[in-house]
């Protein structure tokens, strides 16, 4: 379990939405002093396919999903308050079955 931010201080957002599959899935880019960078967003009911260039952290605020990552057949469940991490030229399926899921993304590479 990791400790889920509830805000960030000092950073810059940038406006415009990132806006994946039709809508399915929105997020906001938010830049840190250090030159890091984080998503924060929603991801509706569906199912979704996400490549990876750098690894990332996929941080779950509010709601549940189901993930498989590229290359594995298990399916793990995730909900508010844990992460999951994907591997750098990757990829995950991430599926939400009802309701919003929010979560934090974090680029680590």
């Amino acid at each position: 379990m990791s400790a889920i931010p509830a805000t960030f201080s000092g950073v810059t957002v940038q406006t415009k939405a990132n806006v994946y599959f039709d809508g399915g899935v929105v997020s906001h880019t938010v830049l840190f002093a250090d030159g890091s960078k984080k998503t924060l967003g929603l991801i509706r009911p569906g199912s979704y396919h996400f490549g990876t260039g750098a690894p990332e952290r996929m941080e779950i605020v509010a709601g549940s999903c189901r993930v498989v990552l590229d290359g594995q057949v298990a399916e793990k469940t995730y909900g508010a308050g844990t992460f999951f991490d994907v591997p750098g030229k990757s990829g995950f399926t991430i599926v939400v079955d009802g309701g919003l899921c929010e979560y934090i993304c974090s680029f680590l590479g």
